[in-house]
């Protein structure tokens, strides 16, 4: 009967970049059998030496099978545990000649495309999927016969439905919206809303005729509060995403804030902003971002030292900085504070894998271009703070760089998603960009 049902089981073959994206991916194929072709194992080679994110997935991964290894894996498998199927190793296999008319360069996609063919031939009573990120490769596995599959795992199932964190209700109930003004706020038993409207730390504007009021819920006093527009460090709110913003960023009950929206929306100079108002509750603020050469290539093409190689790809948060900088002048104690904070690196800006490693306890982090980082890496920054820590990712998940994320996996969309409802936690996707008409247009149109 158990043999019945594992020859029942479907067989998945996996290409190096969904290893590379989650090392522990092996556990989340349920009872079906899991194959790594050994051209992925060479390939993982090149990304075991450095510092970023995904040369840490790659050595995880190798020591995850170190600790799998066994005379069995090339021949009837090993068990990856009760509830999992089997993991197999399958040496490399010639092209066939179907696919020699197509694609005749013997390259490590093919190769792939070749061993998953002969897992195919091999047990046809059972159903062979390739599993990749890589959209070319699902393509041209396709043209092949083969079925190939995005891994989705870590996927937000609906991003059409994705949490923004703030809702506009019109012909609201006047008397509540009077009510807000006069007291401040209003126990959420009378509020009509329901749980799924009004999560914890829902942001709303509420309208009635020529009355409006900015509100929010308090999971703590289990009310909803007016949200008053407040500045921070020389930055005024100029639209109400940008004061619920501002909010959520200085609200020490809320640990994890992520900001979401197309450029010019403000989302970095809030985060900065607010985090210099609240300088004296921190030990240092960090502001990371990570690098996404471009033209896939790697830093050390790029002449100079390693400040030099890091420079450009830091240069927009040094002009965030360089923004509320011009709002004070020279002998502000405002700037003073700026500058004497930088001297004895207490605001540091830094590229994100500096970071690894760090226990980051009393530190308002800021993760900008989030959305071009992993679930997997976004977890892993997080798991890393330390008490009296208040994390910030920033992001638009319409322009990521990375070639294998997109608007569902990356992790600024995965964080959003999973956080929604937590009492620690709060959302705001910025609509209205702040830049100029000129830049708001072209972000619209072109």
């Amino acid at each position: 009967m158990a043999a019945k049902k594992k020859n029942s089981g479907k067989i998945f073959v996996l290409d190096t970049n969904v290893l590379l994206h989650d090392h522990k991916c092996l556990y989340n194929f349920e009872e079906n059998d899991i194959i790594i072709p050994i051209v992925v194992l060479e390939e993982l080679d090149k990304f075991k030496k450095g510092n970023d994110q995904i040369n840490f997935q790659a050595r995880e991964f190798v020591r995850e099978m170190d600790r799998l290894s066994g005379e069995q894996l090339f021949t009837a498998g090993i068990s990856l545990g009760k509830g999992h199927g089997r993991l197999f190793i399958e040496t490399g296999k010639p092209i066939p000649e179907e696919m020699q008319e197509s694609f005749s360069e013997n390259t490590p996609d093919h190769r792939i495309l070749a061993i998953t063919l002969h897992v195919k031939e091999k047990y046809k009573e059972r159903q062979t999927i390739l599993i990749t990120k890589d959209i070319n490769l699902r393509m041209k596995a396709k043209s092949l016969g083969l079925v190939s599959e995005d891994y989705e795992s870590d996927k937000v199932k609906n991003i059409e439905i994705l949490h923004h964190g703030v809702e506009t209700f019109d012909g609201f109930d006047k008397n509540i919206i009077e009510a807000l003004y006069k007291e401040g706020q209003v126990p959420r038993s009378e509020f009509p809303m329901t749980d799924e409207q009004l999560p914890a730390n829902q942001y709303a504007i509420l309208k009635n005729e020529s009355q409006s009021v900015l509100a929010w819920f308090d999971p703590n006093s289990q009310s909803i509060r007016r949200v008053e527009k407040h500045s921070a460090f020389g930055i005024e709110p100029r639209n109400a995403e940008q004061t619920f913003s501002l909010h959520a960023l200085m609200n020490p009950d809320v640990k994890l804030v992520s900001l979401t929206g197309k450029a010019g929306t403000g989302k970095t100079l809030l985060a900065l902003a607010a985090a210099l108002q609240q300088h004296k509750q921190y030990n240092q603020i960090l502001l990371a971002r990570p690098i996404m050469p471009l033209a896939n290539r790697d830093l050390g093409f790029l002449p100079g030292d390693i400040n030099e190689k890091i420079g450009p790809y830091m240069q927009p948060l040094f002009d965030n900085l360089g923004v509320i900088k011009n709002r004070f002048q020279q002998s502000s104690k405002e700037l003073a504070i700026i500058e004497e904070m930088q001297k004895r690196e207490e605001l540091i800006i830094t590229p994100l894998a500096y970071i690894r490693g760090r226990s980051l306890s009393d530190v308002y982090f800021i993760i900008d271009e989030a959305q071009n980082l992993t679930p997997h890496e976004v977890k892993t920054i997080i798991t890393r703070a330390g008490e009296g820590t208040k994390m910030v990712f920033t992001g638009d998940i319409h322009q990521i760089d990375s070639p294998y994320l997109d608007m569902q996996s990356n992790g600024l969309a995965y964080l959003t998603d999973k956080m929604k409802g937590q009492d620690l936690f709060a959302h705001v996707n910025l609509v209205k960009g702040e830049r100029s008409f000129l830049a708001e247009l072209a972000s619209d149109l072109l």
